[in-house]
């Protein structure tokens, strides 16, 4: 198994950063200098895990990642593949998570390149292991939701019924935090239905594809984080919110 990152896009809101950089690679130190971005805590995460290879998708200012990986390799004690997005500024992550198809081969942790948290989350995913359980998503149940979230519905046994940010927030299990654990046997079967997903609407994230999947009878589990720090980073305040919680971990 090794770690996966989907760093490939733009993340507008965040300008002036993201005029130079893509979004992952946003500083979340507290001096905002860059001495830890949000790939960094990740990575820092994979390596605290015990993996030792990480991929990362890379499009939008792709050239500021790679000449940071050789740093990134010495720094986390991890090999690193750059996987190009060619069309990072046109479609969404369904094709992004696509296009990270023989990586996902391997059995991955993937995590959104603009997620800040803490390894607990990867170990909780590890731990979910076992079973039938081919994909384990990783659920904050205990967050208050509202529009923007990334909403779950699960359903005992048969796993997570729905997924997608436009859902009643009152009828969530919880939201998705952008960490999931793919098992090998779930590679080909994801890679079709995110394939099936961009060629539908070229706009969709990759958890349309993770409801293609549920809505083809495949079985998507769940693993509760407990109540953690965590942020999706998209705009200035949730960055701000970012630095906070980075300085914890």
């Amino acid at each position: 198994m090794i770690g996966l990152v989907l760093a490939a896009g733009a993340g507008r809101r965040l300008r002036p950063y993201t005029d130079t950089l893509p979004k992952a690679l946003v500083p979340v130190d507290p001096a905002g200098e860059g001495t830890t971005t949000v790939l960094d805590l990740t990575l820092g995460n994979f390596a605290e895990i015990g993996l030792t290879e990480a991929a990362v998708v890379v499009g939008y200012r792709k050239e500021a990642v790679y000449e940071r990986r050789a740093g990134l390799e010495r720094r986390y004690g991890l090999k690193l593949t750059l996987v190009d997005n060619d069309k990072a500024e046109e479609w969404n992550n369904a094709y992004s998570l696509w296009c990270a198809r023989d990586v996902l081969a391997q059995g991955v942790i993937l995590a959104n390149g603009d997620t800040v948290h803490p390894v607990s989350v990867e170990q909780t995913l590890l731990a979910a292991r076992g079973g039938n359980r081919r994909i384990i998503l990783a659920l904050d149940t205990v967050k208050r939701l509202a529009d923007e979230e990334m909403k779950v519905v699960t359903d005992g046994a048969k796993g997570v019924r729905r997924i997608t940010k436009l859902m009643d927030p009152a009828i969530a299990t919880g939201e998705y935090i952008g960490v999931t654990l793919i098992e090998p046997s779930a590679a080909a079967d994801l890679a079709d239905a995110l394939r099936t997903t961009f060629e539908r609407d070229p706009d969709l994230y990759y958890e349309d594809g993770y409801q293609e999947l549920v809505d083809r009878g495949f079985t998507l589990d769940v693993a509760p984080i407990g109540d953690i720090p965590w942020v999706e980073i998209d705009n200035h305040d949730d960055l701000a919110k970012g630095r906070e919680i980075a300085c914890q971990y």
